[in-house]
């Protein structure tokens, strides 16, 4: 799963060195996601996992993108 992800936030940050990325980073901060780029990255997530968004989802770091797919993902 966690490559996965990984490999989506690559297609959303090109420029984005991958290898320097954890669980631990912040998607704002370390990462460099605006709320465009966070909007894309949720779209990508529904395609890839199956999950569905139908409230408002706060993701700070990539651990807790990865806790929301643990327990919505149907992929």
């Amino acid at each position: 799963m966690y490559d996965r992800l990984l490999k989506l936030i690559k297609e959303q940050m090109p420029d984005l060195d991958i290898s320097k990325a954890s669980e631990n980073s912040r998607l704002v901060e370390d990462l460099g996601f605006d709320s465009i780029g966070l909007m894309m990255l949720a779209m990508s997530l529904e395609d890839e996992f199956g999950v569905h968004f139908n409230e408002v989802v706060r993701f700070e770091t990539v651990k807790d993108v990865i806790s929301f797919l643990e327990k919505n993902a149907s992929k």
